[in-house]
Order: structure tokens, then C-alpha cells, then sequence
């Protein structure tokens, strides 16, 4: 199964980016072997609709899950549309976070954990 982290380096070593939407990049892992393929998250700097965009970019990589630290609204409602298991509150590296999803010990939420515009870096 293929899972999307939001991360703030292209390796399995690097951490989850607690930030779905503006995270530096988004890794793809196959959960049966932890194959992996790292993509830039372009949408990082848009003025608005990062989350969106992001989503996106998660759905047309064929992901059945996000793992993330927060998941705003805009990017929760777009991922659930699209079928996508949303798994918040996230920390550690990729491979320990894969690992955890693997062994049960993460679910996906019903609802985003924070608020429009959270990963902008000022309250709005």
C-alpha cells in the first residue's frame, strides 16, 4: 500500500514535517517492502491553497494515506473526497513513522486538526 508523509527531507531518515501543506516535500512509501520516492512540494510557497494543492499532488500519486503532524480543513476535506485516509499528529522520521502505521498504532481522523492557514507561520 502506498502512503504520502509530509516531510522535511527526501529520505526515509528525515523527520515528518508537522506542516501537510507547505512540508518541504512529500514522500511516497510502499508499505510491503519501504520502496520510496521523494517529490518537491512546489505548492510549499503559493500565497494560498497549499493544502489543496498538496492534496493533490497526494492523489494523483496514488496514495490511500496521508501521515502528517496537522491537517487544515481545505486539505482534509480534498484528501477525503478523494478517498485518502488522513492520519494527524505524527512525529519522528519516515521509516519510524511508517513503521508505527504498519503496526495499528496510527488512524486516520474524521476531522482536521487545525485551523485555515495553521503552517503559515503567523496567526491569522
Amino acid at each position: 500500500m502506498k502512503v504520502a508523509i509530509s516531510a522535511a527531507g527526501p529520505t526515509l531518515e528525515s523527520v515528518v514535517d508537522p506542516r501537510f501543506g507547505r512540508c518541504s516535500c512529500v514522500v511516497f512509501v510502499e508499505t510491503d517492502d519501504m520502496s520510496f520516492e521523494a517529490i518537491d512540494n512546489t505548492n510549499s510557497t503559493l500565497a494560498g491553497g497549499a493544502g489543496i494543492q498538496s492534496a493533490r499532488l497526494v492523489a494523483q500519486n496514488g496514495a490511500v494515506a496521508v501521515l502528517t503532524g496537522n491537517c487544515g480543513p481545505n486539505a482534509h476535506q480534498t484528501l477525503t473526497a478523494a478517498g485518502i485516509d488522513v492520519i494527524v499528529g505524527c512525529t519522528g522520521t519516515i521509516a519510524e513513522t511508517v513503521q508505527r502505521f504498519k503496526a495499528g498504532e496510527l488512524k486516520a481522523v474524521s476531522a482536521p486538526n487545525v485551523s485555515s492557514h495553521a503552517g503559515m507561520g503567523e496567526e491569522r
